[in-house]
């Protein structure tokens, strides 16, 4: 199983030095891969609550943020060989047109290094800022896909649907990938997962358990066979929101927290479960926005992933 780490976009630690100094040793030490993380805004007042955190507020490194795609590009001028991608990019918030350009341009100037992580949003906040619709998000997600994959893979591209519509034209930043950069949605409702299973090259979930991963991701392949695909082509990429303790916590501890043996043993029940690869991000830990934590946590955790 391969094992990637975040990028530090989000938060204090957003800087030139941190992105610069995490890629480079990343890329040294072998990890497979970098993402990272999208938010818009910071509402003072959330409409929507935050579901990863008790009480549904945003964490403060949520004030300061870099693009994900931006911070992806120059982390592709830093590197040769690491892959790259955004965990994950809230459809709502874009034109599949344009984006369709951005992404390939990524994996043009990194030489097909390009992860795409997809998601649907979810804060009614950053829907309004960004003018998406929330009532047709699924059946747009639908359309957008069709449209990225149309654009990748034709010349000329033509696309008339519901909510985009692309007059015949050539549209020539192709990616090197083919036919396109793999596609990771992050998905947890019947309808999205369905999505994963019929558009996308795998699922990439965050937080659940691993018995509930293993049961969706059971759906999701199920549903993959049922439409025609093979479920063996699908990919697991779990993010793993760390929080490293001195101390093993108890059993009801939220899935890599606790102590590193806690934590070695989450990946290696995810391995189990068929994941192809498990990504590492430090951010909301306690010592997350430390430049220092994350350099040693690259060694740390790429050490006891060698011993695993």
């Amino acid at each position: 199983m391969k094992i990637g780490f975040a990028l530090p976009n989000i938060g204090p630690i957003g800087t030139v030095e941190s992105v610069t100094k995490v890629a480079q040793r990343a890329e040294t030490l072998g990890y497979n891969s970098l993402w990272t993380v999208e938010r818009l805004l910071w509402p003072l007042k959330p409409q929507t609550p935050y579901a990863v955190t008790r009480d549904g507020s945003l964490p403060e490194a949520y004030k300061h943020t870099l693009d994900p795609l931006e911070a992806l590009t120059f982390a592709a001028a830093l590197t040769k060989k690491i892959r790259l991608g955004p965990s994950v990019l809230d459809m709502p918030y874009y034109n599949p047109v344009t984006l369709a350009r951005r992404l390939s341009t990524i994996d043009i100037l990194s030489n097909g290094r390009l992860n795409v992580g997809l998601g649907l949003g979810w804060s009614k906040d950053e829907m309004e800022a960004s003018g998406a619709a929330p009532k047709n998000r699924g059946a747009m997600a639908d359309e957008f896909l069709r449209v990225l994959k149309a654009i990748w893979t034709t010349d000329p591209v033509e696309f008339h649907g519901k909510f985009y519509s692309v007059p015949r034209s050539y549209i020539n930043a192709k990616p090197i990938q083919k036919p396109h950069p793999p596609i990771y949605m992050s998905a947890f409702v019947p309808a999205a997962l369905k999505r994963v299973a019929t558009e996308a090259d795998g699922w990439n979930p965050v937080v659940l358990p691993v018995a509930a991963m293993e049961q969706m991701f059971g759906s999701v392949k199920q549903m993959a066979k049922e439409a025609g695909r093979d479920p063996a082509s699908l990919s697991l990429v779990v993010r793993a929101n760390l929080e490293v303790t001195e101390k093993s916590l108890g059993a009801d501890r939220t899935i890599f927290t606790g102590s590193m043996e806690q934590i070695a043993a989450d990946v290696r029940d995810c391995a189990k479960i068929g994941a192809t690869e498990v990504f590492f991000d430090p951010t909301f830990a306690a010592e997350g926005q430390s430049l220092g934590y994350w350099m040693s946590l690259l060694d740390e955790l790429k050490g006891m992933m060698s011993l695993s």
